[in-house]
């Protein structure tokens, strides 16, 4: 079962110098928040972890991998400060996980939605179930992925993030996302994701930690202004949701 807390769940259980890092919310493992600040500052702990060696990014359950951020905390906002410091949180996630020193595999068991589709693209190294389609539907409700296009770019490219952001309805399966490079490998089944990832990790765990941290290095070269670009993006967002457009098309989804 999964969690039931309003605010979500983290949990990391280190062994064999692999870090998992679990979350969870019961609404479809999107993320409020305080979630997105609780894992960023788990990405900058284990990142000086001398006995973590690589990371495995997970969430609960068998169904979505994530649903993005919080709508509930979405149609909520009434000015432009709550909307920059909402679209910061998955802006928090991706620098943190862009500067851990550590690698990090996803796991993505099932559809993942918006900012979602940002944390797979920040992994390092990402598995998934053939269940594990994307989508971007932030120009429905008149906004867009604004913060997380850099990562989707760095990972996928420019035509997949414009076909992702531009057919905002349509979801895309894994075997296209992998086609794009968002996925390094796709399994029928998850017991075959865990299989290839418990090999995977074992093996990256045991290799020399500072010639790792430099494959990282050069990996994410070329991303040193990202702390600036994902502040001025949240900005956008902030601006964008307050917009007349955006908070009519908001008004079907209030409760």
């Amino acid at each position: 079962m999964g969690t039931d807390r309003l605010d979500g769940s983290l949990y990391t259980k280190i062994e064999n110098n692999i870090a998992t890092i679990e979350f969870g919310h019961p609404a479809s493992n999107s993320f409020p928040t305080v979630l997105l600040n609780r894992l960023a500052h788990e990405f900058e702990k284990l990142s000086e972890n001398k006995n973590v060696h690589v990371i495995i990014l997970k969430s609960e359950g068998k169904k979505a991998f994530c649903a993005g951020a919080s709508f509930d905390e979405l149609v909520a906002i009434s000015n432009e400060a709550e909307g920059k410091r909402f679209f910061s949180g998955f802006a928090k996630v991706i620098n943190s996980m862009r500067l851990c020193k550590k690698l990090i595999v996803g796991r993505i068991q099932g559809k993942t939605v918006g900012g979602g589709v940002g944390l797979i693209a920040a992994c390092d190294y990402a598995i998934a179930t053939e269940a594990a389609a994307i989508k971007l539907s932030e120009l429905t409700i008149g906004i867009g992925p604004f913060v997380i296009a850099p990562a989707i770019e760095r990972k996928m490219g420019i035509a997949a993030l414009a076909e992702l952001s531009l057919a905002a309805t349509e979801w895309k399966n894994a075997y296209w996302a992998k086609e794009r490079g968002l996925y390094a490998k796709v399994f029928e089944s998850l017991t075959d994701v865990d299989e290839e990832i418990d090999i995977l990790t074992n093996k990256l765990a045991a290799y020399n930690p500072q010639a790792v941290l430099a494959m990282k290095k050069i990996m994410w070269q070329g991303t040193d202004h990202w702390e600036s670009l994902l502040e001025e993006r949240a900005e956008t967002s902030g601006r964008l949701v307050l917009s007349p457009e955006t908070k009519k098309a908001l008004e079907k989804f209030k409760k």
